[in-house]
């Protein structure tokens, strides 16, 4: 929410920017760039105008002591941080309703860094063939009586980035530490050990090798950067055996037991964008962007990296995904078309009872619970209501004319 007709920027010296203000001031060089996507250029004019007259609004004022709010709309672009916070929280309360009381496990299947330049070239693609080999991965390890022996029940989320925003693609994944055998009744990991993890690479590498060479053979795929095809049977085979001789990461470890622990481990990741403001330290007069991030390799250190803004957004729109693309897949009891009737299975295999269904919260309950803030509480006089007293309509200021 604002308090002025537009949103002011970074200005002087090294205030805390949010990517917002760096986007307003330095976003209308980048998207003049060649190398950019259309649905890229369409996240900095998104992120630009969040919030500000430009998209609109409207007018509320105190009942009692007469102040004014003006109050403009978010842009509602998934890779805006500054909306994804309801997002987020929506997304939640219609999970929770899911969970099982079991323990919960984490995993994460990376792909090789010699893929990035294709899966920039071919997100579409690429980021398919990653869902579908983690998937039909762990089903078949679900399924496998050695293990668990039944339908298992998961999350995952697609990521594309590190803590400095370069490419690094993986999906996480949660799942229930149980699967509902064809008998009906829950079968449990042996002494809490879920997969072993070097077979579930092994597996995961070749699922997915065989889809890529498939696609491979079409001729379709490209490097990016580049409008030639990978149609070259040796470059192909070179690629392909670059890819086999890796040993492929998959991570996996038990998570803190208890559905509450696993919803706020969950709400980390759903709606997450590449990076959030509040990492974001500082924009100074000649342009350089200072963020914080952690250094895995030293004890999650927290370590400062200093970018200028063009590289900074560079990086930030190599996470920009293409529209309709989905970063988050349900499978096994958790997958749409018999949901519901499979989560009753469960629940009647451990004795549980289907939860009661929650009302679909308001945005002002919404952030009344999560924000400690009644965004209808005059903040003047801290004792009357804000209603609307006129709407604000979209300017719509070209964009390029936000240019330093």
């Amino acid at each position: 929410m604002h308090t002025h007709p537009r949103a002011a920027g970074a200005a002087g010296g090294e205030a805390k920017p949010t990517l917002a203000h760096i986007v307003r001031r330095h976003g209308a060089s980048a998207a003049t760039t060649e190398r950019l996507s259309a649905v890229q250029r369409r996240a900095l004019r998104a992120i630009a105008r969040c919030r500000t007259a430009e998209l609109g609004g409207h007018i509320a004022q105190c009942d009692t002591c007469g102040a004014r709010q003006y109050r403009y709309h978010s842009c509602r672009n998934r890779h805006c941080p500054q909306c994804q916070t309801l997002a987020k929280e929506r997304w939640l309360a219609a999970r929770r309703a899911e969970l099982l009381p079991l323990p919960y496990f984490h995993l994460v299947f990376t792909l090789p860094h010699e893929l990035n330049a294709l899966a920039q070239g071919n997100p579409r693609a690429i980021y398919g063939l990653l869902f579908a080999a983690v998937s039909q991965t762990l089903i078949e390890f679900g399924r496998n009586p050695r293990w668990l022996g039944g339908e298992i029940a998961a999350s995952l989320l697609l990521h594309t980035w590190n803590q400095l925003l370069q490419q690094h693609l993986h999906v996480h994944c949660l799942m229930a530490g149980g699967a509902l055998g064809e008998d009906g009744r829950l079968c449990h990991p042996r002494g809490g050990f879920l997969f072993p993890v070097q077979a579930l690479s092994a597996v995961f590498r070749g699922k997915f090798l065989e889809r890529l060479g498939a696609l491979l053979l079409k001729g379709k795929l490209k490097l990016a950067g580049s409008t030639a095809a990978l149609d070259k049977p040796g470059a192909q085979r070179r690629l392909l055996a670059t890819l086999r001789a890796h040993d492929w990461v998959v991570y996996a470890k038990r998570t803190l037991a208890g559905p509450e622990a696993v919803l706020d481990y969950l709400g980390r990741y759903t709606t997450k964008t590449a990076i959030s403001n509040h990492r974001l330290l500082g924009l100074d007069l000649q342009g350089n962007v200072r963020f914080s991030w952690r250094d895995r390799a030293h004890c999650n250190r927290r370590r400062i990296m200093r970018l200028p803004a063009g590289q900074f957004l560079e990086r930030f729109l190599l996470h920009v995904l293409p529209p309709g693309l989905v970063r988050i897949l349900h499978i096994g009891l958790l997958a749409n078309r018999h949901k519901r009737q499979q989560l009753a299975q469960a629940r009647a295999a451990l004795a549980v009872p289907t939860p009661t269904p929650v009302p679909k919260e308001s945005a002002q309950q919404l952030c009344l619970r999560v924000l400690a803030i009644d965004i209808e509480r005059c903040p003047a006089c801290r004792l009357g209501r804000l209603r609307t007293v006129a709407h604000l309509p979209a300017t719509h200021a070209p964009y390029h004319a936000r240019a330093p």
